[in-house]
C-alpha cells in the first residue's frame, strides 16, 4: 500500500531489467551491515548463530501482532481472513501475481491468482453489509525482491464505512506508536534517518511536496488543465469523476510529458524517451520526495494526482487530484489509504485503461473479478488503508532488511536472503 497498488513500483528500464524504485531500493555492497552479519546473512534461517541474530525483532514482530489486534478489536473491528486464491491477483499496471491453477474434479484446469492485496475480498464483505474490518492478510508479488519489498509479506488492512481518510491517518499514528513500544524504542531508524514515532505527523499535499522538493509544480505539467470545482465549467456541465480522470490520465501524452521530463532532467533525474507522464511522476517521487518524507517525525502525503490512484474518488472539491494519501517514516513508504471508489462502471474503466498498459509494458494481463465489480455497486461510501506490516516492524526494530522480521523468509534461487 506499498502497501497497497504504487506499494511496489517495480518498473523495467529501456533494456527491460528489473529496476527498484530508487537507489535506497538497491541492495547489495550499499548496505552498512557488520561483517559478522554479513556472514550470518548467507547462513540459511534456522542456522542457530543466524536465528539468535534475529530473535529479538522478530519477538518485537509477535509482540507488534498481539497490539494491532487489540487495537481493532478495541474500537470495534472484526478481523476477518480473506481467501488468498482469487480470480484475479489485482489490476495494478505494475503488480505482478503468482498463477496457481486449480483443477476440479474433472481434471480441467481453472486458473486462479494469489492476492497481491486482499482488498477486492475485504470490499466483498463491505458490501455484504460488514461495516468494521481489518485483516492481517499473507499476500503474494512476484519480481520483487529487495531491501525492502519480499515475493511474500503481511499486510494489515482495514476499512471503515461512512468515515472519512482522515480516520484512517489517526490509526496509522497509533499503530506507529504501539510498534514502537512493542519494540522498545522511542526512534524509527532506517539507513541513517531517524523518526519520532510518538510525534504528530505532518500533513503535506504531493503538489506541495514536489514544490518543495523538486521545484516543479506538477500542476502546470498536466494536460489538459482543469478547473477547480464550479469553475468554468458552466451550469450542467461539470464533468462526472470518471470524465475528470480519464482526462487526466491523458496527461502523459505529447507536450505534458515532454515538458514534465525536461523538468526532471533538468534536476539531475535521467527519463526514457517513452516514459508517460507517471513515469517521471514516479522517478521524481522515488529519488527527490520520498527520501526527504518522514525524517524527524512521520509524514502523511495526500492528494494524489487523479491519475495515480486507480481505486480512489477523486476530491469533490478538486478533481485533479484523488482521495488518496500515503505514511512515511525514515523516507519508507508504511502505508496507502484511499477514500475508497464505489462507481463500478468507473472501476471497470480503469482496470481496463491499466491491464491494456500492462500487456503493453509486460506482454500480460490479468481477468478481471466480475463478482467485484457486481459487489461495489452495493458497497456503501466507506475508506480503506493497507500498512506493510513487515516494513513497520522494521523500523521500529532497527532491522535493515525485510528478511530480518520475517519468521521464514522465502528461498531465494540466487541465495542472498533466505
Amino acid at each position: 500500500m506499498v502497501y497497497r497498488r504504487r506499494f511496489v513500483a517495480a518498473r523495467k528500464d529501456r533494456r527491460g531489467q528489473r529496476a527498484d524504485s530508487g537507489a535506497r531500493n538497491q541492495i547489495g555492497s550499499q548496505l552498512s551491515i557488520p561483517p559478522t552479519a554479513k556472514a550470518e546473512r548467507f547462513l540459511p534461517f534456522w542456522a542457530r548463530e543466524r536465528h539468535i541474530e534475529r530473535r529479538p525483532r522478530l519477538l518485537a514482530r509477535s509482540k507488534t501482532l498481539t497490539s494491532a489486534r487489540q487495537y481493532f478489536a478495541g474500537r470495534g473491528f472484526l478481523e476477518v481472513e480473506p481467501a488468498a486464491l482469487q480470480v484475479s491477483p489485482g489490476n495494478e499496471t505494475h503488480l505482478h501475481g503468482f498463477r496457481a491453477d486449480l483443477i476440479g474434479g474433472d481434471g480441467g484446469a481453472h486458473p486462479l491468482y494469489l492476492h497481491t492485496s486482499p482488498e477486492f475480498a475485504m470490499k466483498k464483505l463491505l458490501a455484504a453489509g460488514e461495516t468494521r474490518i481489518f485483516a492481517l492478510a499473507r499476500v503474494f508479488r512476484n519480481r520483487e525482491r529487495s531491501a525492502l519489498h519480499a515475493p511474500e509479506f503481511t499486510m494489515l488492512e482495514w476499512y471503515r464505512v461512512g468515515e472519512p481518510p482522515a480516520a484512517l491517518e489517526s490509526d496509522c499514528a497509533a499503530l506507529m506508536k504501539l510498534a514502537a513500544e512493542a519494540a522498545g524504542t522511542d526512534r524509527f531508524r532506517f539507513r541513517g534517518r531517524e523518526c519520532d514515532p510518538f510525534a504528530e505527523p505532518e500533513r503535506v499535499s504531493v503538489h506541495e511536496a514536489f514544490l518543495r522538493h523538486t521545484g516543479i509544480d506538477i500542476f502546470e505539467t498536466m494536460e489538459p488543465p482543469l478547473p477547480l470545482a464550479g469553475e468554468g465549467w458552466g451550469e450542467g456541465k461539470r464533468p462526472s469523476s470518471g470524465a475528470s480522470r480519464h482526462l487526466l490520465s491523458q496527461a502523459g501524452e505529447g507536450n505534458a510529458t515532454l515538458h514534465f521530463a525536461a523538468a526532471a532532467n533538468a534536476i539531475g533525474v535521467r527519463t526514457a524517451p517513452d516514459d508517460s507522464w507517471s513515469d517521471v511522476f514516479s522517478r521524481l517521487l522515488s529519488d527527490r520526495v520520498e527520501p526527504n518524507l518522514g525524517l524527524g517525525r512521520a509524514t502523511i502525503l495526500g492528494d494524489y494526482p487523479a491519475c495515480e490512484a486507480a481505486l480512489a474518488k477523486l476530491n469533490p472539491k478538486d478533481p485533479r487530484v484523488a482521495e488518496r494519501f500515503e505514511l512515511y517514516a525514515c523516507g519508507v513508504e508504511l502505508a496507502n489509504a484511499f477514500g475508497e471508489l464505489t462507481d463500478a462502471a468507473e472501476q471497470r474503466r480503469r482496470f481496463a485503461e491499466d491491464m491494456a498498459l500492462k500487456a503493453k509494458l509486460y506482454g500480460e494481463s490479468y481477468p478481471i473479478d466480475e463478482d467485484f465489480l457486481a459487489a461495489l455497486e452495493h458497497m456503501p461510501e466507506a475508506s480503506g488503508a493497507a500498512l506493510g506490516f513487515d516494513r513497520l516492524v522494521m523500523l521500529a526494530s532497527g532491522a535493515e532488511r525485510i528478511d530480518d522480521v520475517q519468521w521464514t523468509p522465502v528461498v531465494d534461487p540466487e541465495g542472498r536472503f533466505a
